[in-house]
């Protein structure tokens, strides 16, 4: 199950956790999906798709 974007493809992105020693571990962050149905079908879209949907309406 990938955790892209249907409308816009955004995916998730890495990012540097910093400790109190200042040691960098790599972390993942995961966008905000929702799933929603929209035209019949089922997707998973992000809420600043949702947002942009939300306006256009």
């Amino acid at each position: 199950m990938a955790k892209k974007c249907d409308l816009c493809g955004r995916g998730s992105t890495k990012d540097a956790s910093r400790s109190h020693s200042n040691i960098k571990t790599t972390k993942r962050q995961h966008i905000n999906l929702q799933i929603k149905k929209i035209d019949g079908k089922r997707m998973k879209v992000c809420s600043k798709c949702l947002k942009t949907i939300a306006k256009t309406k």
